[in-house]
């Protein structure tokens, strides 16, 4: 019956045999499958062909309609011109998986009159019957090959929720089985810790990479072909150390998806990243990591809230704005900006500028941000200090601990290097001196491996040379820094970046609003726990200075008659006094002020009688002790001046030589104790009976 479709029209054509094969593997090991393809070749000789054309340049290529067919689109062509009669596969399957493909081949055919042969049956595309038994065999290869791949994708889903797929490993592991193993090159390892430890200590990918790069180190990486090799490192390299939850020793399957995106070429597909919650699986502790899951964790937190955006708070920056990246406006819910102003660019400014920015609207608040930061700072400190002993503790442990880790990893590469170096020289040594192509060659090799070791032991002279001498920190010093944490957290030496971080890992969020009513900054303080506390401070009005208070302003005056700025700079530090500003005295400050005021420095007098004298010179030149003359001052039976609680006695050389000062020099000589002057406000202790 079928071959009555044949006829001499057909059999004067030549007969096309198609062979196709879906990929390499089935190519190679699926041996079989294509003797039965190439055999069809018989069958079309006893249907009368005698001119047979093989086209098998789709051997390895799938039908489904992802990749182009050099040899489907041959025959395509070849039946279009009319000079095919028929064309053949083992199963009709091997034209085409998809509708696109099938359906082409099948109108072109009709058209012009080809047959469609496979090893059952012989199709006539005219016909109707057959038309519509090619439809219903093109929709079931296309079915059957959905089907197959879903079975595929589930079992490999199944086996993936176990935790048993593992496809490749990066770098840093080797597959075992079915699961991961820490690579065995005790120098990878070290590197790869080295790298995260750097983003924990520095607080970002960045700083972490420009460490490396100004140090001149290298990184592992993995070839196409699974082997190692040291590259210099990027952002990506050291990001992907954070972003995988292998070095954490989780394994972690789906955490991307195929994205179909089309344009003037064809169709793309790239990978997208997905949500962790939309993993197909994640299991800490599959294998042995680089660091325990939770320091993983709380590294990869700590980075992914470095990136700009509303929900997160941007890596810490040199600036000396405290809360930056903190500040959430409370009436429209964006995020402050930090302006910079002053002479130097030094002064913080707080604005809230996204409806300027985004609408064109006028901004909501702004506000300085020393006072902000001063009671920040104030309300922070009162909350760590209890635990301050606790950290100085494990200070001066990571002290004590600390490697250097550049010089470390500078050793490794040497090492490495003249590994390779001798590695060179044997086979240099082994090759037959009389073939100079094979021994020029390895004598190039091991002169580039020698200079290599030279580059390297001139990169650990010069890191050693730059490198500056570690101090020895006693545990006393921790301890007295722990009892002034106020004083660590000012000092100039310490790092605008370091404070951020620690004030991010109290505090969540800073809500702050302007009241208007009251001229006062409102800041409301999401702390870390969960707790929450309002400060209210008073906002800085235009033209407003902070002024050195009155009394210090006195006390200057009164202390500049007898000694000069260093000085008086020690004795207000020493009563714990402050500037306008808030900042410590020093002898810049004390001068600036006393310039301000119009206080004249002190001079020494040029006959040595000075108008002015503390207590004890006061006291010699009456001629008593300085205890004598102080009860005396402080009976008010000589006029004395005392600026300050924890500050000298100021005499006047005047009043001593006048009749006052004769006095108490008379009573002394005279051996009278003081007289006692009762306080009027001592009740008796026993009441008169009369």
């Amino acid at each position: 019956m079928s071959a009555d479709k044949i006829g001499a029209q057909h059999r004067a054509r030549k007969a096309v045999l198609y062979v196709r094969q879906s990929s390499a593997h089935q190519v190679q090991h699926n041996r079989e499958s294509g003797a039965l393809q190439y055999a069809m070749r018989e069958r079309l000789v006893r249907l009368g062909w005698s001119e047979i054309e093989v086209i098998d340049d789709d051997l390895g290529r799938s039908a489904a309609g992802g990749v182009a067919r050099e040899g489907f689109e041959r025959m395509v062509a070849e039946v279009c011109l009319g000079k095919v009669g028929a064309v053949a596969a083992l199963e009709v399957s091997r034209f085409a998986r998809n509708s696109r493909d099938w359906q082409q081949l099948v109108e072109m055919c009709r058209v012009v009159d080809t047959l469609l042969i496979d090893q059952e049956t012989v199709y006539a595309p005219r016909l109707g019957n057959d038309r519509l038994l090619l439809g219903l065999k093109g929709s079931l290869n296309e079915y059957e090959l959905d089907l197959l791949r879903q079975r595929s994708l589930a079992a490999r889903h199944e086996k993936a929720r176990r935790g048993e797929l593992v496809v490749n490993a990066p770098v840093g592991f080797v597959k075992a089985g079915d699961r991961l193993e820490r690579d065995p090159d005790r120098r990878v390892q070290a590197a790869i810790r080295l790298a995260i430890d750097k983003v924990a200590e520095l607080g970002s990918v960045r700083q972490a990479l420009l460490w490396f790069l100004e140090h001149g180190l290298d990184l592992p990486a993995k070839t196409p072909g699974g082997g190692v090799v040291w590259r210099r490192p990027r952002y990506s390299s050291i990001g992907e150390l954070i972003a995988n939850p292998a070095y954490g020793g989780a394994y972690a399957y789906g955490k991307t998806r195929a994205s179909v995106h089309y344009d003037g070429t064809g169709a793309k597909v790239r990978a997208r990243r997905r949500a962790r919650v939309e993993w197909l699986a994640l299991q800490p502790g599959a294998h042995e990591g680089y660091v325990d899951w939770d320091r993983a964790e709380a590294i990869r937190q700590m980075v992914s809230e470095n990136a700009f955006g509303p929900a997160a708070h941007g890596a810490p920056k040199h600036g000396s704005a405290l809360l930056a990246g903190l500040l959430r406006c409370r009436r429209c819910g964006q995020k402050l900006t930090v302006h910079y102003t002053g002479a130097k660019h030094d002064i913080p400014r707080y604005v809230c500028k996204r409806g300027w920015l985004d609408y064109g609207e006028p901004s909501c608040i702004s506000f300085g941000g020393l006072r902000v930061d001063d009671a920040v700072e104030a309300a922070l400190l009162a909350l760590v200090r209890p635990a301050a002993l606790r950290a100085a503790q494990a200070a001066e442990a990571q002290t004590a601990a600390r490697r250097d880790g550049a010089r470390e990893a500078l050793t490794r590469d040497l090492e490495a290097a003249r590994y390779a170096a001798d590695r060179a020289f044997r086979q240099y040594d082994a090759a037959d001196p009389a073939n100079r192509f094979v021994a020029g060659e390895l004598e190039a090799r091991w002169n580039r491996a020698l200079a290599h070791v030279a580059e390297v032991e001139r990169r650990i002279a010069e890191h050693d040379a730059t490198a500056p001498p570690r101090a020895t920190i006693a545990s006393v010093s921790f301890a007295a820094l722990a009892e002034d944490l106020g004083a660590v957290w000012s000092a100039p030496t310490t790092d605008a970046r370091l404070k951020k971080r620690i004030v991010r890992t109290v505090i969540q969020e800073v809500v702050a609003d302007l009241d208007e009513q009251t001229s006062e900054v409102v800041m409301l303080i999401h702390w870390a726990g969960g707790a929450h506390t309002e400060h209210r401070l008073p906002r800085r009005r235009r033209g407003q200075r902070n002024a050195t208070p009155a009394d210090v302003v006195e006390a200057v005056r009164g202390l500049a008659l007898v000694m000069k700025d260093h000085h008086i700079a020690g004795v207000l530090n020493r009563n714990k006094l402050k500037t306008g500003n808030g900042n410590r005295w020093t002898r810049e400050r004390v001068s600036a002020l006393r310039s301000h005021h119009k206080i004249p420095v002190y001079k020494p007098a040029e006959d040595g009688l000075e108008p002015w004298l503390t207590l004890n010179d006061a006291a010699a030149l009456v001629g008593v002790a300085a205890r004598t003359l102080r009860l005396a001052a402080e009976r008010g039976e000589i006029e004395a001046a005392h600026p300050l609680a924890e500050g000298p006695w100021l005499f006047r050389r005047a009043e001593l030589d006048g009749p006052a000062g004769q006095a108490v020099a008379l009573r002394v000589q005279n051996g009278r104790p003081p007289t006692a002057v009762l306080d009027p406000g001592q009740q008796n202790l026993f009441p008169p009976t009369t």
